[in-house]
Formats: structure tokens, C-alpha cells, sequence
């Protein structure tokens, strides 16, 4: 333990567009690559990502839309009692920001499934594919 934390190491990740609806395949050209500090059992650590947060980037791909770039960030309160989310850099104002649900709930280890709330109001679901080194 550190600071009465479980020491956490920033990750690299990367998520795929699941199975659904629009993607009755998948898809590999819609996601997100993002650096985030996990503990040890793959939760995001809000107390490490404080003190990196400027390093937790962010990348939207979307098929042959331009790429966004941008940081993971943390809003207090919220639903479920915080919210983490996707900020983008140079979108439109209603493109600037993307709420991942429950992120710091769920456990980000390859295979698993987290859901982005999009900048419509759509919640969309990623498959964990990949959890490595930045």
C-alpha cells in the first residue's frame, strides 16, 4: 500500500465497439485508446490519476471520421457518486466531452465490457481488447 493506497501503474488501454445493433460484428475501426492508472485488480485509481492526470490521454477512432484526442478526466458527484469521462480537444461544443458508465466500477481487464455514454445521449458498449504498457 501506498499513501493507504494499492500501488497502481499507468496503462495503456484499448476499446472496441461490441457487438450491438449498429455493429452486429463488432468493430475494431470504432473505440478508444486511453492511459489510466489501475490498482492491481484493473480499477481506475482516482488518487494516482490526480497526480498524473495530464498523462492519462485519450483517443477516439471512428471508422473514417477525423480521430479526437483529448484526456481522461473525473467530475465529484455525479451519477453513482463520480462520473469519469472522455474530454475532447477541438470538438464542437457538444463533441467536447463523453461519460464512460460506471468506469470506476468496472474492472478494465482484457475481455471485459464498459459502456461511453456519447455525446447524443446513446450508450454504447466496448469490449476491453487490450491492457498494457503505455
Amino acid at each position: 500500500m501506498v499513501d493507504g493506497h494499492a500501488k497502481s501503474r499507468r496503462i495503456a488501454l484499448t476499446l472496441n465497439a461490441a457487438r450491438s445493433k449498429a455493429f452486429p460484428d463488432g468493430s475494431i475501426r470504432h473505440g478508444y485508446d486511453f492511459v489510466a492508472p489501475l490498482t492491481a485488480d484493473g480499477h481506475i485509481d482516482l488518487e494516482a490519476w490526480k497526480q498524473h492526470r495530464g498523462e492519462c490521454f485519450a483517443h477516439r477512432f471512428w471508422g473514417d471520421e477525423p480521430a479526437m484526442r483529448g484526456l481522461l478526466i473525473h467530475h465529484a458527484g455525479g451519477r453513482g457518486g463520480s462520473t469519469w469521462a472522455f474530454e475532447w480537444k477541438g470538438g464542437t461544443k457538444d463533441e467536447q466531452e463523453e461519460e464512460g458508465f460506471r468506469f470506476g466500477d468496472h474492472p478494465f481487464k482484457v475481455g471485459e465490457y464498459v459502456s461511453v455514454r456519447e455525446e447524443d445521449g446513446e450508450l454504447l458498449t466496448f469490449r476491453v481488447v487490450s491492457v498494457g504498457q503505455p
